[in-house]
């Protein structure tokens, strides 16, 4: 799952912020209980201690085994004894451990070198989080679209009523996001404005990034001005990290295409994240007020047909909703 390098960086912030604060919070409880129990300062360099004397038995030969056993019956003497003092200080017996918010890997995000399930979900979390800072998503959910303001009346020029057009488009993107993957196909949505094409694509976008893929949305005005300002601007590094992130997501929503204004960087960018994530075969989410007719006519053929060609066409219908609410 290709999360952007953002992503991940701020997952390993706050897997060290959670690993600091755990072992910053064990240490206070743990000066407390010994300020309320001497004794157990004495006890803990104990247990320490016969924790090192297990190193000397390395070249003990056949006495090892018994130096040992009598290191760990010590051990357990003295935990026993550390347990007692804590239940009578009225302490549980886990007090003086660490506590992490993750057992399994301590916080530190790895098990044995491999991910732990805590990093997954937390990449997971951190990038609905920052898709939800640029847009609605958690109030854009299938759940959430409403047919009732589509009209049931049929329209002349689609032959149907735009409440069952939209049923219809509302059952294939549930389809579309029980079998989502890197593989899917890429989804054109067009009509007037104010007909849920953002809502949907944002349903999408939701379960998407649920499911473990790397999700980037953004109106095309946002994505391309944020372009602009990095190939051009000298106050900003050109890494070209950003494109590169746009170009392998595993899902992209370009939102409201054709609302910006058009320069011969922008039509080559555009071309550039169409054309290469076609290549790639990566799925693109575009929603646009344009037909594909009007499309045509603001951009080049080039970018056109292969929108057309390879995308699967959602035409929108129905009145306005922003307005209708």
């Amino acid at each position: 799952m290709s999360y952007s390098k953002r992503i991940h960086y701020l997952a390993q912030a706050e897997l060290e912020r959670r690993h600091s604060r755990a072992e910053a919070e064990q240490k206070s409880r743990h000066d407390a209980a010994v300020s309320k129990i001497p004794e157990l300062e004495e006890i803990e360099k104990e247990i320490a201690s016969a924790g090192l004397e297990v190193v000397r038995a390395i070249g003990m030969g056949e006495n090892a085994q018994r130096f040992i056993d009598s290191l760990s019956k010590k051990n357990l003497e003295m935990q026993e004894k550390r347990r007692l003092l804590l239940a009578k200080a009225g302490m549980p017996q886990d007090y003086l451990k660490v506590k992490y918010t993750c057992d399994k890997c301590s916080d530190t995000g790895y098990v044995g070198g491999w991910r732990c399930a805590c990093y997954t979900e937390l990449v997971r979390s951190l990038a609905f989080k920052e898709l939800c800072s640029d847009a609605p998503l958690e109030s854009c959910t299938f759940e959430s679209f409403k047919l009732s303001y589509y009209p049931k009346i049929i329209d002349e020029s689609i032959g149907i009523s735009p409440q069952k057009r939209m049923g219809e488009i509302l059952n294939f993107c549930k389809s579309y996001t029980e079998d989502f993957g890197r593989d899917s196909p890429s989804l054109l949505m067009y009509g007037a404005t104010g007909l849920g094409k953002t809502h949907l694509s944002l349903a999408i976008a939701g379960i998407a990034i649920g499911k473990g893929y790397g999700v980037i949305y953004g109106s095309a005005q946002n994505i391309l001005l944020k372009l602009e300002r990095e190939r051009f601007n000298r106050y900003y590094e050109n890494t070209g990290e950003s494109e590169q992130a746009l170009l392998d997501c595993d899902l992209l929503v370009l939102d409201d295409l054709g609302a910006e204004f058009s320069t011969s960087f922008t039509v080559s960018v555009i071309y550039n994240l169409i054309n290469t994530r076609l290549l790639k075969g990566l799925p693109t989410i575009i929603s646009t007020n344009l037909s594909p007719e009007e499309l045509e006519e603001k951009y080049t053929q080039r970018i056109t047909s292969r929108i057309i060609g390879n995308y699967i066409s959602l035409l929108f219908c129905g009145k306005d909703i922003r307005q209708l609410k």
